[in-house]
């Protein structure tokens, strides 16, 4: 008998715990996205290269939010700081709609350094990375830090060959991005 009410009890508690870990969206004004982007140059040596990684003012970021049918309903951007860091504020409701942060994806947009100023796909920032599980939720903030994200330099660069001249975008490609 006691081995039923504690059944019966902890059967309560885990579908109460259940349906408590979408709370976490529910009731929040805003969403925040931040991260940090980074200079990282090959021509330095390894251990240079690896833990060298200088921070980039002035890089533009941006995150776009699409709705349920695949329009974009929110475009942002913003500047990282001298220590290369950025932080969007995204309204939760746009127009009266609901912004699902899971249709949200953050890539790099520009670098104003001379030298550094290639994008690389480390973490996404090249092609783009979506927004799937918040790193902070505390009382009324839902957070999503990313990154770090990376800049190189011209001669670092790995130059395409998956295009074989061919101008054209297929649906392979398509798939390939975070945008299908």
């Amino acid at each position: 008998m006691d081995k039923f009410v504690v059944l019966i009890i902890s059967a309560l508690l885990l579908t109460g715990s259940v349906g408590a870990m979408d709370d976490w969206k529910e009731g929040k004004e805003a969403i925040h996205v931040g991260g940090k982007v980074l200079c990282q140059d090959c021509t330095e040596g390894w251990k240079q290269w690896i833990d060298g990684a200088k921070p980039l003012q002035g890089c533009k970021v941006s995150v776009t939010c699409l709705d349920d049918r695949s329009r974009v309903m929110y475009y942002g951007s913003d500047l990282t700081d001298e220590a290369g860091d950025f932080d969007m504020i995204i309204n939760k409701y746009i127009n009266g709609k609901a912004v699902n942060a899971e249709n949200c994806f953050l890539r790099l947009v520009s670098s104003p350094d001379p030298v550094c100023n290639v994008a690389t796909d480390f973490a996404g920032g090249k092609t783009g990375v979506k927004l799937h599980r918040p790193t902070v939720v505390y009382r009324d903030v839902i957070k999503y830090v990313l990154g770090p994200f990376y800049y190189t330099t011209p001669m670092c660069d790995e130059p395409d060959a998956t295009n074989n001249g061919d101008h054209g975008s297929s649906d392979e490609d398509a798939k390939d991005s975070n945008y299908y």
